[in-house]
């Protein structure tokens, strides 16, 4: 039914469509200015709207980067109520500067995060102090150009229909593509093979400029709320009740069912902002539960919407269980890193 839905929204599509292509190629024409930097600047992004393993992938370049850099991240800081440049604190909260940047403060307390909603003004306040700007989600910031562009792809939406928004799922048309310097793919199953990978090659048809790579989702130790590791397991005899606002929890559920007995999703919209009802209900499902062994688990980035203080006390109740997640490159990995570090030494 919903697909014959977003066909009906495919006018809408087309007129957006065009729009878009206008502007891009008023951008490439040189007729809105786009700036540049004498700075290395890494770009993290998508066709796709969300879903694609950014922060993952963001977080892979902090790890990489994080010592003997200046580095800072720079992100429009989506769903947050403040405006302007804002550089995160490891108190602040994803309503002060949005649920991704408070992650990376969390875990890289050392590193500058910064948002802003105009990425050139961003880069203005940071350079001074900074040698490295990782910009998250910025693909589609054309007033902004970037020295290496990451584009990355779900992989299960790399063989989907590719309308744009609302029809489809694309911000841009896909030709948008041909900007990237670097292509990953993105959650693949484990045991992709080479054919496999010779297939979506195909299907995305990188240019000669463009390396193509792809990564898999790799599951740390549980973790509580605050960030540490607990000594709890996912086994075979527990039940778990899985909370989410993500984009995608499609490869978070598939692997939590593969390891538990049950799983109970409380699925929510992206960055959803969890109400004190929405974590009642789970508390009362959790309570009438009979299981001997029973978790509540969440991402990381809905923890950092969990974190509000009108639900932290809940929320702390509950002993709510984080599943972080990483990159994880199913071969090739020490040629994206020496691409990468190539670019920046270039400074």
């Amino acid at each position: 039914m919903i697909k014959y839905l977003r066909l009906l929204l495919l006018p809408f599509s087309w007129l957006y469509g065009l729009a878009i292509m206008i502007r891009n190629w008023c951008y490439d024409k040189g007729i809105f200015p786009s700036r540049s930097f004498d700075m290395p600047i890494i770009s993290v992004g998508n066709l796709d709207v969300g879903g694609a393993g950014k922060s993952p992938m963001t977080e892979y370049l902090i790890n990489l980067f994080k010592n003997g850099r200046k580095l800072a991240t720079l992100s429009r800081g989506y769903g947050r109520i403040t405006k302007g440049y804002l550089e995160a604190e490891t108190d602040s909260t994803d309503v002060e500067v949005g649920d991704e940047p408070a992650q990376f403060k969390q875990k890289f307390p050392d590193i500058t995060v910064a948002v802003c909603e105009k990425r050139v003004d961003g880069i203005k306040r940071l350079r001074h102090e900074h040698n490295l700007i990782i910009l998250d989600d910025a693909f589609q910031h054309r007033a902004l150009e970037p020295g290496l562009s990451i584009l990355l792809f779900d992989f299960s939406r790399v063989y989907q229909p590719r309308f744009l928004l609302p029809a489809g799922n694309l911000r841009e048309p896909f030709s948008g593509y041909k900007r990237a310097d670097i292509i990953v793919v993105t959650k693949c199953p484990p045991a992709l093979n080479e054919q496999h990978q010779q297939q979506i090659q195909k299907r995305i048809a990188p240019l000669k400029y463009q390396q193509l790579f792809f990564t898999k989702i790799a599951y740390a130790a549980l973790q509580d709320i605050a960030g540490n590791t607990v000594g709890h397991e996912i086994t075979k005899d527990a039940e778990v009740f899985l909370l989410t606002g993500i984009a995608n929890p499609v490869p978070l559920l598939k692997h939590l069912q593969n390891g538990a007995k049950a799983v109970i999703h409380h699925n929510y919209p992206d960055h959803h902002r969890f109400t004190l009802k929405n974590i009642a209900k789970l508390a009362d499902e959790f309570d009438a539960c009979t299981a001997q062994k029973k978790l509540i688990i969440t991402t990381e980035k809905d923890a950092q919407r969990l974190r509000e203080q009108v639900l932290l006390p809940t929320v702390e109740k509950l002993n709510i269980l984080v599943l972080p997640i990483a990159v994880k490159f199913l071969d090739r990995q020490q040629q994206f890193d020496e691409i990468v570090k190539d670019y920046v030494r270039k400074y």
